[in-house]
């Protein structure tokens, strides 16, 4: 009988956990970096450095065969436009990485006006090297996010899509997020067969990611 996929959740701060505990072999991270809503005490300026400064902190904590998929939707704030594809960008740039793909994501239907949140989402993809050749890259535009199982959540498809890529291009068997609020990219990585850690400041958060289930069938998984 088959060994059902592990799943641990930790409670703690997500970079000091990263510096402590080394990559191991066959890990991947899926992520999404809070947004400065969550951090005001930061201030914007403050956000803005620590979000590129966390987000090359991944990359560099990544194995040699590991990949990190940023979930990211752009934001205003005090009417500016926050890109935070750039700021991966910049990350990726500063640790010396390879962006592997940036895809976008629907949050809404096409024509629909936001007024804070942006109506679709970034997904990029960025590795120490560029893969040898993705043999199924999957769309460039994904229709819709899918179900949210709470406010903050990456989409359970948006989730389906990057899990079908570390299924089909890497050797991914363990899929970490440092940034796991209730836990939807854990629960999706367990469905495609990958063990899952998730780090999480929250107690109340921690409890709710290691009770999710996220039946296989719902995603439509192949």
């Amino acid at each position: 009988m088959d060994t059902p996929p592990l799943r641990e959740v930790i409670q703690g701060e997500a970079l000091a956990w990263l510096d402590e505990h080394p990559a191991e072999p066959g890990s991947s991270v899926i992520t999404s970096l809070p947004d400065i809503s969550e951090l005001p005490e930061l201030g914007f300026e403050g956000w803005r450095s620590w979000f590129i400064a966390a987000a090359e902190r991944v990359l560099r904590w990544l194995p040699d065969d590991g990949v990190a998929i940023f979930y990211q939707s752009d934001i205003r704030w005090q009417n500016v436009w926050i890109d935070k594809a750039h700021l991966v960008h910049s990350a990726v740039d500063n640790a010396g990485h390879e962006l592997v793909f940036h895809k976008i994501v629907c949050r809404s239907a096409p024509g629909t006006i936001s007024w804070g949140r942006a109506s679709y989402s970034h997904l990029l993809c960025a590795a120490r090297a560029a893969l040898a050749g993705s043999r199924k890259p999957g769309p460039d535009v994904l229709p819709d996010a899918g179900a949210m199982p709470w406010s903050r959540a990456m989409g359970v498809e948006a989730c389906r899509l990057a899990c079908s890529f570390l299924r089909d291009n890497t050797s991914t068997r363990r899929v970490v997020d440092p940034f796991c609020g209730k836990g939807t990219a854990l629960a999706v990585a367990n469905t495609y067969g990958f063990d899952a850690l998730g780090v999480e400041r929250s107690g109340r958060r921690c409890r709710a990611a290691r009770k999710l289930i996220i039946d296989a069938a719902s995603t439509g998984r192949p």
